[in-house]
């Protein structure tokens, strides 16, 4: 006997993912409420982040002055009379965006969680908090581990008769590049868990792609990464190992189905 709270398809079995379909107007108004929810929570995080933006700004800057200390090759500087300002509005900007992020992705995936069926809608959260909790992990491996030995190597990378006057901006900007890029591939388990529930890839897949992820890998952090091979192989080494943790996701929720051998 069929549910009533989700009707019959023509096809003759229930789907409560039909049954909640919803017209598109609906899903305007939805993605209005999503983006209302998120707007205001960066509103606020970034206002709050601005009070704070002198202890921000120390933390951020600590590698690049140990690293200036510890070589004795230099100093940042204001190369130009608003960028103390524009500095700080950036960095309470960033900070605010990264001290938003668990809402944000819960804010993503809620709007995803209609399309599911009930048995994926339990995946929501659990993955709204792990893609937050790997963001983060990833911007704390670039700042204690990237930051620690690649900024010293930046800078006495020229000769000894060099001293370096860095613009705020510039750190600032590189900074920034490195946390956010070294924290969105460290979302790669999100992404392999997401496509292994649709049944687009498997261990299998994983495995036998290994050989062109670890290429892959590699181009991918000398792309968004400083153009020094310290840098990329400190990205590609976590991105390894994140690839073998999503085989191992991928092994475990994986919906994909392979026909069995043809028999000879």
């Amino acid at each position: 006997m069929s549910d009533p709270a989700f009707p019959r398809s023509d096809e003759g079995f229930d789907d409560p993912v039909e049954a909640f379909r919803m017209p598109l107007m609906d899903h305007l108004r939805e993605l209005r409420k999503r983006l209302v929810i998120s707007i205001v929570t960066l509103i606020l995080t970034v206002s709050v982040c601005f009070a704070w933006v002198n202890d921000i700004w120390a933390f951020l800057v600590a590698p690049m002055n140990a690293a200036l200390n510890d070589t004795g090759r230099g100093t940042l500087a204001i190369t130009a009379p608003l960028e103390g300002m524009t500095t700080f509005l950036k960095v309470s900007g960033v900070a605010g965006l990264g001290l938003a992020s668990p809402i944000l992705f819960g804010q993503v995936w809620g709007f995803v969680a209609p399309g599911l069926y009930p048995n994926e809608k339990r995946f929501v959260i659990p993955l709204a908090l792990a893609s937050s909790l790997l963001f983060i992990a990833g911007g704390a491996f670039c700042y204690f581990v990237i930051f620690t030995y690649a900024f010293p190597f930046f800078i006495t990378v020229t000769g000894e008769d060099v001293q370096a006057v860095l613009s705020i901006s510039s750190y600032l900007e590189l900074a920034t590049q490195l946390l956010v890029a070294f924290g969105v591939c460290f979302q790669l388990p999100v992404v392999a868990f997401a496509l292994a529930r649709v049944g687009l890839i498997d261990h299998r897949d994983l495995i036998r792609f290994f050989r062109y992820a670890i290429v892959a890998i590699f181009a991918v952090s000398a792309i968004l990464t400083p153009p020094d091979v310290l840098s990329q192989v400190l990205m590609a080494i976590p991105l390894t190992v994140l690839y073998i943790l999503s085989i191992g996701i991928a092994w475990a929720f994986t919906t994909k189905t392979r026909e069995p051998p043809a028999a000879e």
